[in-house]
């Protein structure tokens, strides 16, 4: 266990096809009540035993983690923390040109930016609420001016929706120091449609880029990364891919989640957590936090990337939206 993955709010401003189906998160949809929600006092609590177990990088995630009030404050927490040595941090990029300075002075290393294409009209139909490419730009230029970079760049990509955007994609950020990640369809969680048929595989991917531009194979930079890196043979940068689907990573998983009301998840595709919140609030002490982190790490078998069938897509699965990517 090195990395800590921490929702800090189950809603958001976007509502995805693949992540949050309007159909379903709707005005009726109850999301998490603020009394449920970790606090941020409890949330640094909880990273500080991580840390001691090991855990040296934390993500923020959401839902839309600068939907949180205050978000800074609890990254200020984090970041004085001994033994974290990356703090980052995923967002959709809408709130991110009036976050980004605040949010590197309170002391975080790095942001994640979800980008589904260029496109205007494409990207708008697959936030599903309207939302401008242009501002999520601006927030990421707002995040490289206040020194959150480099910048990963994560464009999920959907058979007959963005896959004609992928070059498009590259050669944007190509250049930029900012390294762009293209993620395979994934069926988390069960109210996203996800069939087979609609995944781009990592090769089709790699294959369009590279007859653009020749592209090579790059080391990880540590065990457990989940993109397959690549950096341009003329030096202009890198990309990544994350094949989940078709080449299932497993067994290199080093990566724990945290649910915003305290569940802890050893995947992202787990059907159930353990409450770690009760813990926090009944045990005075850190011994119980520890002891649950221990029992559950050391018993865990998720492979359910490794064993996706027909079978399995009707099992329960905890939706993305509630623990993050």
């Amino acid at each position: 266990m090195r990395d800590l993955r921490i929702s800090i709010t189950d809603r958001c401003n976007f509502r995805c096809t693949y992540c949050m189906p309007k159909e379903v998160f709707n005005r009726e949809y109850e999301f998490l009540h603020r009394s449920e929600l970790l606090t941020f006092e409890e949330i640094v609590r909880i990273a500080s035993i991580a840390a001691d177990l090991g855990v040296t990088k934390v993500r923020l995630t959401g839902g839309e983690p600068l939907l949180r009030r205050n978000v800074e404050d609890l990254v200020a927490g984090l970041a004085a923390i001994d033994g974290i040595s990356d703090l980052t941090l995923t967002t959709n990029g809408s709130l991110l040109a009036r976050k980004a300075q605040a949010l590197a002075e309170a002391g975080l290393g790095r942001v994640t930016v979800s980008l589904d294409s260029l496109d205007n009209d494409v990207f708008m139909a697959m936030n599903d609420v309207d939302f401008p490419v242009e501002r999520v730009l601006d927030g990421i230029q707002a995040a490289t001016e206040a020194g959150l970079g480099p910048i990963k760049i994560n464009m999920v990509v959907k058979r007959g929706v963005n896959e004609g955007d992928v070059v498009a994609m590259a050669e944007h950020f190509r250049g930029t120091g900012h390294v762009l990640r293209f993620i395979e369809f994934m069926d988390v969680g069960i109210t996203n449609g996800w069939r087979l048929a609609d995944v781009v595989s990592a090769k089709t991917i790699r294959d369009a880029i590279s007859a653009v531009h020749a592209i090579e194979p790059a080391d990880s930079h540590y065990r457990g990364e989940v993109a397959s890196r690549y950096r341009y043979a003329d030096g202009s940068g890198e990309i990544g891919i994350i094949s989940s689907v078709t080449k299932p990573f497993c067994g290199d998983c080093t990566r724990a989640r945290v649910s915003a009301e305290g569940m802890l998840y050893t995947c992202l595709f787990a059907a159930s957590g353990t409450d770690l919140r009760s813990v926090v609030r009944s045990d005075g002490a850190d011994d119980g936090v520890r002891r649950v982190f221990e029992s559950v790490w050391r018993s865990r078998d998720d492979r359910y990337s490794e064993i996706r069938s027909e079978a399995t897509l009707e099992f329960p699965k905890v939706e993305m939206s509630y623990i993050g990517g």
